[in-house]
Formats: C-alpha cells, sequence, structure tokens
C-alpha cells in the first residue's frame, strides 16, 4: 500500500498532470471571474442608473437646459415620476452583465498574459504599473460589447427630455431604426469614443481598487479574505479613479452618440466642436453626478464580485 501511495503522488507530480491541473485552475479562475463580474454588473446597475440618466442629460443638453444635478432630478420626477430616473435601464441592466462578465474574465486573461510574459519575476504580486496593464486590456475585448449598448442607453435617456415625444419604444426599437438608417456602422457608432472612455478608466479601476484593498488589510491578514468594508471602500475608490479620468471621453462619446445623423463626423470632430462652443469646462458636465454615482455603483459592483466568488470558491 506504500509503494501505491508512491506511485500516485508519482502520477500526480508528473509534468503532464501538473499542466493538467493548472489548466484546469486557470479554467475555474476564469469561469468564477465571468460570473462574478456579472453579477457585480447587476448590482451596480441598480444602485447607480438614476445617478447615470442624470449625468447624461446633464451632458447633452442644450446650455440652460439645466441648472444643476437637481434641477435634472426634479423636472424628470416631475415629468415621469420616480420611475423616469430609471429611464434607459433596460439596456444598462441586458447589456452590463455580459459587459462586466467581460471585463473581469478579461481582467483576470490580462492578468495572466502579464505573469506568462515575466515567467522568471521574484515576486508573485503585480505592481501597479502591471495591474494597470491588465485593466486597460480588459476593456479591449469588453469594448464590443459595450459600444453599441452605451449607444442605446444614451438615446433611450434623451428622449425623455424632447418635446416631440418618444422616438423609440424600446432598446430592440432603437438597433431596429438604427440599422434602418445606417446598417451595422449606426448601431456601434461612438464604439471608439467608449474605449478611449474605458481603456484609461478601467487602468485606473482596477489598479485602485488592489491597491486600496491591500492598503486597508490590517497587517498579518490576507487582502484576498473577504471584509466587506474593505471591499465598499475600495469599491467605492475605484470607482471614483476610473471617473476621474473617463469624464470628458465620456462627455464627447455621450454628445457624439446622441446626436442626429450628420452632427459630428467623428469622435475627435464632436471634441473640437464642443470645446469651440461650449468652453474646456463643457468635457467636465456631469463629473458631480459621475463622481456621486461612483462610489456606492462600484462599492456595489465589487461587493457583489467578492462575495460570488466566495460562494464559487466553495462549489468549484
Amino acid at each position: 500500500s506504500t509503494q501505491s501511495t508512491w506511485d500516485n503522488m508519482a502520477d500526480d507530480l508528473a509534468p503532464e498532470n501538473i499542466e493538467l491541473q493548472q489548466q484546469s485552475s486557470s479554467l475555474a479562475s476564469s469561469v468564477k471571474s465571468f460570473v462574478s463580474g456579472g453579477f457585480g454588473g447587476i448590482c451596480a446597475v441598480l444602485v447607480g442608473h438614476p445617478f447615470d440618466l442624470i449625468k447624461t442629460r446633464l451632458q447633452t443638453a442644450p446650455p440652460g437646459t439645466y441648472s444643476g444635478a437637481l434641477d435634472v432630478t426634479s423636472k424628470t420626477i416631475r415629468a415621469d415620476g420616480l420611475r423616469g430616473l430609471y429611464r434607459g435601464m433596460g439596456p444598462p441592466l441586458i447589456g452590463v452583465t455580459p459587459i462586466f462578465a467581460l471585463s473581469f474574465f478579461s481582467y483576470d486573461l490580462g492578468k495572466k498574459l502579464v505573469y506568462a510574459a515575466t515567467p522568471n519575476r521574484a515576486d508573485q504580486t503585480l505592481n501597479l504599473t502591471e495591474l494597470s496593464i491588465a485593466g486597460f486590456f480588459s476593456a479591449i475585448p469588453t469594448t464590443l460589447v459595450a459600444g453599441p449598448a452605451e449607444r442605446i442607453k444614451v438615446l433611450l435617456q434623451l428622449q425623455g427630455q424632447s418635446e416631440s415625444g418618444p422616438k423609440y419604444s424600446g432598446p430592440v426599437d432603437v438597433v431596429r431604426q438604427l440599422y434602418k438608417e445606417g446598417g451595422m456602422r449606426s448601431i456601434f457608432k461612438g464604439t471608439g469614443g467608449t474605449l478611449a472612455r474605458d481603456g484609461p478608466g478601467s487602468a485606473a479601476y482596477f489598479a485602485a481598487y488592489e491597491v486600496a484593498k491591500r492598503s486597508l488589510t490590517p497587517a498579518g491578514s490576507d487582502p484576498n479574505d473577504l471584509n466587506i468594508m474593505t471591499t465598499i471602500t475600495a469599491g467605492g475608490l475605484a470607482g471614483m479613479a476610473n471617473w476621474a479620468l473617463a469624464i470628458p471621453p465620456d462627455v464627447v462619446k455621450s454628445r457624439y452618440q446622441g446626436a442626429p445623423e450628420g452632427t459630428y463626423k467623428s469622435f475627435m470632430d464632436c471634441a473640437r466642436k464642443t470645446v469651440a462652443a461650449d468652453g474646456v469646462g463643457a468635457l467636465f458636465k456631469g463629473f458631480g453626478p459621475a463622481m456621486a454615482r461612483a462610489f456606492p455603483a462600484n462599492a456595489a459592483v465589487f461587493v457583489g464580485v467578492e462575495m460570488s466568488q466566495s460562494l464559487l470558491n466553495m462549489v468549484m
């Protein structure tokens, strides 16, 4: 029996078995990242959508329409009731689950690529630059889903402030009308702008979360152990770091995606005309609501991600 035990251990240590175990572990971590990211995304939309609607309306309304975030809120509630604050929530709720799932999956993949590119590293803990590279990488595949979802969301959010009544009956109707107007190109309009926002934003987002979590973890404790208060604080700070970088490209993206066809030749043309017409300050419109949303919505993301990861670790 001692011989069979040694034989089993030798089998386990065989190079092909070690490789299979590593592949299985890598696949499990990718699946967990995908599922927990999707759950985190749902949490983000439920908490953050009203703030997002206020931000989009502030960014895109003609000068003088609103005096500030509170004015947008009161006019929206007066026109549509509390339901008005959740106008256009369908696309992000449907779209955000795969978007966040893909984002966290791609971030996990980005970290693996960093490790693969540095095989002889002495320290297994990724530094700030490496976390930022993995974070930026996460935005590239995610943008292919996020770009069209953002386009649909912006058009639905904006129609509530026009006098002529709704142009679209819902997300499917937006897709149908956009396809009729300009084919797939119209549906994907502003996708480059979405990457300009989400690349640097995601680099700051994931790096800030990891660094904040490490610094908030008491000495002698493992940053990977679930601590709700640490997760809330680090997640909220990550969201604020993201939006501190993302607001100017987000303003341009929202205007470009929400404008009638032919208003702007490109994302950069929209940026130039926005600054020429309204000054550099226009690029920071909606900064208040974005920051007010950033902390609670992203705290909700990471609480959802970490809790679902803990549950998945028990079963996988």
